[in-house]
């Protein structure tokens, strides 16, 4: 129990009315997480207005209410903290409530479209695998050490966030990588974070629904490297054009990492192929079992990283070999009949163009590549016929498919995706609604040697549609069709 005069430092008030000796027992911004003794901070969400539920939180037991305006109903023995901003606030306080976890543990986050899952986890395994101890946040799985935590949103809230810190930071451990998301930013889930450190892998094409130009999505990102510190490091992919935008007036010591251009930590690709790639890195051999271009930018991301964090670069380039893409990233199955099938959460139109190309790189030239794509629906309408006309072009055949359709009819966003292709790219590409029986038509489309990529879902366990989340794997339903046409 804190008292609420303790956890409001930062949360730059403009009024208190009540007494701040209130004793509080939890924060939250749902209101039917309300117990008595909470802190309820009425957020204005995307969805809704916490401030709609501030006399829900009442009659529940709340003792104190911060809000951007005070409520038109008064209640008596209640404290109300009027604030500019509720949603930065509660990242304070919650930081605040914990004992300002982050100031005890070294938290590392990776920004950007394409890759901020492998390159936090590749730096997980990498720490832990050091000997380190080390937590992990991110779209796929939470890890504190070696234990999972349930993963539900690719950067918690705020109150999520700073709890989950506090018991990596009660577990020993002295790392956390993290993914920040252009939403988390936006909406200032990381408001109190003190960052050790942040990473920029690229940046493309991506929720435009939510940040409605390609502008606002790249100012959201920079936020993360506007809230620097000067003792921390800022780490950019400086082959990727925006790269030096997110460091403009950045306070942090800035370090580049390249394929193409002249940076700090560079690499140049020797081999690629379905066993690895060889790549040189600061003039030193290595192997890894990741996949593709992309992932050379990812797993040189992580050197830098590493090498900014005082590891040993000996040991750091050695473990590197070791290393594995988390699920659903570029990961394939061979059959017998060596027919490969790729499953990889390539969900934005560089995404699918960076592993089409690496699938482009591999094949010799007389394998068919058959791509199977959907788009997610309530989500950026504007890449659908781009998703379309990239697969299309660079595949020999395309089945168009359902996503995630979520409140959306899924033939309705094929049919905006079929936008993107003219009557020559037309002619290769089949629609078919249900994706499981689109992945079983994929396969049957492929003979010896052919590769059939199926975009978009990758990791993900499940399919959405209208509110319902019903399991769905794209692994296992490839995995049992090839089996079946193997025999």
């Amino acid at each position: 129990m804190r008292l609420l005069k303790d956890i409001l430092y930062r949360a730059r008030i403009i009024e208190v009315t009540g007494s701040v000796n209130v004793p509080i027992e939890s924060v939250t911004m749902d209101s039917r997480a309300v117990n008595p003794f909470s802190l309820f901070v009425a957020v204005k969400g995307v969805q809704t207005d916490g401030h709609k539920y501030i006399q829900n939180a009442i009659a529940s037991g709340a003792s104190a209410i911060v809000c951007e305006r005070i409520p038109e109903i008064v209640s008596e023995n209640i404290t109300y903290i009027t604030v500019n901003n509720s949603s930065e606030a509660l990242g304070f306080i919650a930081s605040n409530f914990f004992d300002n976890p982050s100031e005890k543990i070294k938290v590392i986050a990776v920004t950007g479209t394409n890759g901020k899952t492998t390159t936090a986890t590749l730096l997980y395994q990498l720490a832990i695998d050091l000997g380190k101890k080390a937590g992990l946040l991110s779209t796929v799985v939470n890890k504190i050490n070696r234990e999972e935590v349930a993963s539900t949103h690719t950067t918690p809230d705020a109150v999520s966030l700073n709890s989950m810190l506090a018991d990596m930071v009660d577990a020993g451990c002295e790392l956390c990588f993290m993914e920040a998301s252009s939403h988390a930013l936006h909406q200032n889930r990381v408001a109190g974070i003190k960052f050790t450190g942040a990473i920029f892998t690229n940046i493309t094409h991506d929720h435009l629904d939510y940040h409605k130009t390609f502008n606002e999505y790249i100012k959201a990102k920079k936020l993360l490297f506007d809230s620097l510190p000067s003792s921390a490091f800022a780490i950019i992919n400086h082959d990727d054009r925006n790269g030096e935008i997110m460091v403009q007036n950045c306070r942090a010591k800035v370090k580049l990492f390249a394929l193409q251009s002249m940076a700090d930590y560079k690499a140049k690709v020797l081999e690629n192929g379905f066993t690895g790639l060889h790549l040189l890195i600061d003039n030193q051999d290595v192997y890894t079992r990741l996949i593709g271009g992309f992932n050379a930018y990812n797993i040189l991301g992580v050197y830098a990283a590493a090498m900014e964090l005082g590891m040993d670069k000996t040991e750091v380039l050695t473990r590197l070999s070791t290393l594995e893409a988390p699920d659903g990233r570029f990961q394939h199955i061979t059959t017998s009949q060596h027919i490969t099938a790729v499953v990889d959460y390539a969900h934005t139109p560089d995404a699918l163009q960076n592993v089409l190309r690496t699938i482009s790189e591999i094949r010799t030239g007389n394998e068919k590549v058959i791509t199977l794509v959907g788009c997610g629906g309530d989500r950026d309408r504007e890449k659908r016929p781009e998703m379309a006309r990239i697969a299309a072009e660079m595949s020999d055949r395309v089945v168009l498919t359902s996503d995630n359709p979520r409140n959306e009819d899924p033939e309705s966003i094929i049919s905006e995706m079929k936008k993107g292709l003219n009557p020559v790219l037309t002619k290769k590409t089949l629609a078919v609604t249900d994706r499981r029986e689109a992945i079983k038509i994929a396969c049957t489309l492929a003979s010896a040697g052919d590769i059939i990529l199926l975009a978009g879902k990758g990791h993900e366990k499940y399919q959405e549609v209208k509110g319902r989340k019903m399991p769905f794997d794209d692994y296992e339903v490839a995995a049992e069709t090839l089996k079946i046409l193997d025999k």
